[in-house]
């Protein structure tokens, strides 16, 4: 009977301070998200205007390929 008490503290107690000091870092991380820089944001817009660019040819290229009748 008094080994699952036993077992209980010395394991499970434990396994959920760990839990909850990584979810609360977790969400401490989340709260404060880093700031970037105008070259960072700049570099982003020249991906998604690439990415964008490409998805653009792809449905061209696409379109050409598609059969002419429906299933």
């Amino acid at each position: 009977m008094l080994l699952p008490v036993i077992i209980f503290v010395v394991v499970v107690i434990p396994l959920l301070f760990v839990a909850y000091r990584a979810a609360t870092r977790t969400k401490a991380a989340g709260e404060h998200p880093v700031t970037e820089d105008a070259s960072t944001v700049e570099r982003t817009e020249r991906e998604f205007a690439a990415a964008e660019a490409y998805q653009e040819q792809w449905r061209e290229e696409e379109k050409k390929h598609q059969p002419d009748t429906l299933l």
